[in-house]
């Protein structure tokens, strides 16, 4: 089954199914033992009644059986023979013994036998038996066992009780006395061929009650679907899927899906971006190399070559700060040396000849300013904000560094304009140049702010900018301390 519905529909089914089945087993087992009971106690009753004549030495031929209300009683003695039977009991099984005919002797244990003389041997003076004496009946739990009967033609299944007696002449008879299990039977037949006809309407009712639910919890991942599938179809990732009003998993599902579809329009939109501004760029650089070189092929006397080489390595930084910004967004993880930050800023600051302003370094001599990460990238980061500074300051460009809250701190300051409050965040998008920037610019494509806070991210830090107390901008690098 590829749906959903049809496959929560027979699962639910079959789950409600076997709950079913179990319970009404659960509850026929009860219902019977119950049933079974209430005949035993009923069989044990009249047993106890016959054994109670027996003890009291009543004759065999003059115990009350109660077989009028179709409880089959035979007798039988410590060997087995019958001695006594109920009422038009014909044929009976599952009390040890299938005999109904009793046996009429002396030895077969009459409670009377003996008892008609006294001791010279003459008869009482009214010819009735001697007062009789008094026997006891076992008072233990009785034997069950099930069986049948059949009484004045009729056969049925019988619970029997099985109670011992002790006549006051010493002989133990045992009394064996049944109920019928008719009503057991018709009850528990009746509550199983109920069953039997409500379980497959119920699971019919369970079934489609399960396969509406389901179907109706779905409808929004089906409209979900569907916007997704036309969202695919026309490329158009300003469309959004439908959120239910619902707090449930499929309005989360819904919520979760839009908040993907706006990030990757943003990163569809950011990558269009970037490759229009990387083409804008480029395309000045390369225009200008490819007029000086067909200016110097059709007249040599004209070849800008200073011009020329200065476009090439334009081109050739542009094409080193595209080609890092596209290993940074593909995840490339900075490497883990550990380095001296302090010694990197002097180092980078003593390979820059020819700056406009002069740098003035301050690390402290015994401070050791350890950072984890890669040392080519963090030597760019530093050269980008040194640059940045170049262009804009005035008269002075500053570098510092210091410890604070379990990191480093590089402060790259100048005396610049500085940078306004609401363009500080905007300074470190790609492409991005303030106007003043634009025209006092010399190459630079507004990337090495943003190279600058994507490589510190990626190493865990964070990179700011805030106004300077000399009136310019303060560029704030923090990256965590080694170790």
């Amino acid at each position: 089954m590829r749906s959903v519905r049809a496959r929560a529909a027979l699962g639910a089914t079959v789950v409600v199914a076997v709950a079913l089945i179990g319970a009404g087993l659960a509850v026929l087992l009860v219902l019977r033992a119950n049933l079974t009971d209430q005949a035993g106690l009923q069989a044990e009753v009249v047993a106890r009644e016959v054994a109670g004549q027996l003890a009291l030495d009543v004759p065999y031929d003059r115990l009350e059986m109660r077989a009028e209300e179709d409880n089959p009683v035979q007798v039988t003695d410590e060997d087995g023979r019958v001695v006594a039977v109920s009422k038009d009991l014909e044929a009976i099984s599952g009390t040890g013994t299938d005999q109904v005919t009793p046996a009429r002797s002396p030895a077969a244990g009459d409670p009377t036998a003996g008892k008609g003389s006294d001791d010279d041997g003459s008869d009482d003076d009214d010819g009735r038996h001697s007062t009789p004496g008094r026997g006891e009946v076992d008072s233990g739990d009785p034997d069950f066992d099930n069986g049948t009967a059949t009484v004045d033609g009729d056969t049925a299944d019988y619970r029997f009780a099985s109670v011992r007696a002790t006549t006051s002449a010493g002989v133990t008879l045992t009394v064996h006395a049944g109920a019928p299990l008719a009503a057991e039977q018709e009850a528990v037949g009746s509550v199983r061929d109920a069953m039997l006809i409500g379980l497959p309407v119920l699971l019919l009712v369970v079934a489609a009650v399960t396969g509406l639910v389901t179907r109706r919890a779905l409808r929004p991942v089906e409209g979900i679907r569907r916007e997704m599938a036309a969202i695919t179809a026309s490329e158009d990732l300003s469309r959004r899927v439908p959120e239910p009003g619902s707090r449930d998993e499929i309005a989360r599902l819904a919520r979760t899906t839009n908040e993907t579809l706006t990030a990757l329009e943003a990163s569809v939109d950011r990558q269009r971006r970037f490759v229009a501004d990387a083409s804008h760029e480029l395309r000045s650089p390369i225009a200008s190399l490819r007029t000086q070189l067909e200016v110097g092929a059709a007249h040599p006397e004209l070849l800008d070559v200073p011009g020329a080489v200065a476009d090439t390595v334009r081109l050739q930084a542009l094409a080193a700060d595209l080609l890092l910004l596209a290993r940074l967004d593909a995840g490339e993880r900075p490497g883990r040396t550990t380095l001296d930050l302090g010694a990197l800023v002097h180092e980078e600051v003593s390979q820059r000849i020819g700056d406009r302003i002069p740098v003035a370094v301050s690390v402290p001599e015994s401070g050791v300013f350890e950072v984890a990460g890669s040392r080519g990238q963090l030597a760019r980061v530093i050269g980008n904000l040194l640059d940045n500074a170049e262009r804009h300051a005035e008269h002075a460009v500053t570098v510092s560094v210091r410890g604070e809250r379990g990191g480093v701190v590089v402060a790259v300051t100048d005396d610049g304009a500085g940078v306004p409050p609401e363009e500080r965040e905007r300074i470190f998008e790609r492409f991005v140049r303030l106007d003043d920037a634009r025209t006092r610019d010399e190459g630079g494509a507004g990337l090495g702010l943003a190279i600058a806070r994507d490589v510190a991210v990626r190493h865990g830090g964070r990179l700011s900018v805030d106004g300077a107390r000399e009136g310019g901008a303060r560029f704030e690098l923090w990256l965590p301390a080694a170790g």
